[in-house]
């Protein structure tokens, strides 16, 4: 079973919860959890490609710190896989735990995208029968 499989994208009742239900906040905060963990893949990249372990350890907590506490679930799982498999040595393992992680992210970024930045009850069927701009 995937990560996907097993964890929500993204926890809308933990994020809800997190910003006190302020869309406005929920957008923002989805947005610098995406750009952020974006920026952390290269360097995450250069840990394992030179066999710092120990740097790779450090920036996979960092992130899962960051994606668990605004409810990215899958993200912050294999995170926490890369995390303990840096921690053991394991750097093949770590390399195809980024490859998920990467898809993780994207993942992130498509439902904040459909999700977050849409307005409550917006409906994308009902905009196209309806011939409103997505």
């Amino acid at each position: 079973m995937g990560t996907s499989e097993k964890n929500p994208v993204l926890d809308r009742g933990q994020l809800s919860e997190v910003t006190l239900e302020d869309e406005a906040l929920m957008r923002e905060l989805v947005a610098a959890l995406i750009a952020d963990t974006q920026q952390q893949l290269p360097l995450l990249d250069l840990a394992i490609r030179s066999t710092d372990l120990k740097q790779c350890a450090s920036l996979a907590h960092y992130c899962k710190g960051a994606c668990a506490n605004v409810g990215a679930k899958a993200a912050a799982t294999v995170l926490a896989d890369l995390e303990r498999s840096a921690k053991s040595g394991a750097a093949e393992e770590c390399s195809r735990q980024l490859a998920t992680l990467s898809f993780e992210v994207e993942r992130l970024r498509a439902e904040h995208t459909i999700a977050i930045d849409r307005p409550r009850g917006f409906c994308p069927v009902l905009a196209i029968v309806n011939d409103t701009k997505l």
